[in-house]
């Protein structure tokens, strides 16, 4: 009976000291190793931007890869190219690609069209910044401690008497040594390089200079239409006097708001001209220009107000409104 059973386990186990063995438990089913996910590689094609000439053809780019990749796989072939001076583009017209743009990530299939075009030699920025205070600073010692070929034989490596010279080129000197300090210090520069020619027009974009030239050469042909229209205002030889009025020739409506236009358009050109040069003694120079053609455009109108009780009332001396 099942009670007779208990007992003589019951038994056993104190006899024994231990209990009766158990069936051990079924061990889990090792997983099956998972299978490699398949990489789709990419098949890149480098073509010259100007010829159209296929010039590389990478195979088995990594999808991972980024333009900075791509561009020294390149570089292995073409060496004079290193990365820095190349621009890969997706299209002739479009902007160039960021080195850290990745290959997968690209609106391109399986097979990507990369545009390449030089950018020539390159500098880094530190270099060009260098290069902007050092320049400055090198300048105006040339001219303090007056060496042989800027001043006559007589003033050659000699000091000025006055105290304010001295400091003026302490405080100057300070200025470009701590920017220079700056740069190989302190500052952290994110731009890597730019185009070595850009280094000679770091100050002149194209826009200003094509702006300051357009307003020149408006100015000129503005200048030019008033002094004939003056001209033709009285005969050869007549001494009599009339008031200038506008012709045909539409530079020479201006005369509807100033006595002397030919002041305004020559201000004008040299406005035009500071702004093409951005230089500072050009600027100098037509401020004074400005103050002294003033003079001149006040006194000429009052001649006219003098001489001619139907004069215009309109008309100011040489600015529209202002002047």
């Amino acid at each position: 009976s099942n009670s007779v059973m208990d007992i003589l386990a019951l038994e056993a186990k104190n006899v024994n000291g231990a209990e009766p063995e158990k069936k051990a438990a079924p061990r889990p089913k090792p997983k099956p190793p998972k299978k490699a996910k398949r990489i789709v590689y990419f098949e890149v094609e480098i073509v010259d931007l100007k010829t159209k000439e296929k010039l590389l053809l990478l195979d088995k780019v990594e999808p991972t890869a980024t333009i900075l990749d791509i561009k020294s796989l390149f570089h292995k072939s073409y060496p004079k190219w290193y990365p820095a001076r190349q621009s890969l583009r997706l299209d002739a017209k479009a902007k160039s690609l960021r080195d850290e743009d990745i290959l997968q990530t690209l609106p391109v299939g399986t097979t990507a069209s990369f545009y390449f075009s030089d950018l020539g030699p390159q500098v880094t920025w530190g270099t060009v910044f260098l290069t902007e205070c050092a320049g400055p600073l090198i300048i105006y010692l040339m001219f303090y401690f007056r060496l042989p070929f800027i001043y006559p034989p007589k003033y050659d490596f000699t000091s000025s008497k006055h105290w304010v010279v001295h400091l003026a080129c302490m405080c100057h000197s300070f200025h470009y040594i701590k920017r220079i300090l700056e740069t190989l210090f302190v500052h952290r520069i994110s731009h890597g390089t730019m185009p070595l020619r850009n280094i000679f027009k770091v100050n002149y974009g194209q826009q200003q200079v094509n702006t300051g030239l357009y307003i020149f050469l408006f100015c000129q042909v503005g200048n030019f239409s008033i002094h004939i229209a003056l001209r033709n205002l009285k005969s050869a030889g007549s001494k009599t006097k009339k008031i200038p009025y506008p012709t045909k020739n539409p530079f020479t409506w201006i005369f509807w708001l100033v006595s002397c236009p030919n002041y305004t358009y020559e201000l004008g050109s040299w406005i035009g001209f500071t702004v093409m040069t951005q230089c500072v003694p050009v600027a100098f120079f037509t401020l004074v220009a400005f103050i002294q053609m003033t003079v001149w455009a006040k006194g000429k109108h009052r001649s006219y107000l003098k001489e001619f009780r139907d004069y215009p009332t309109l008309r100011s001396s040489i600015l529209p409104f202002i002047l």
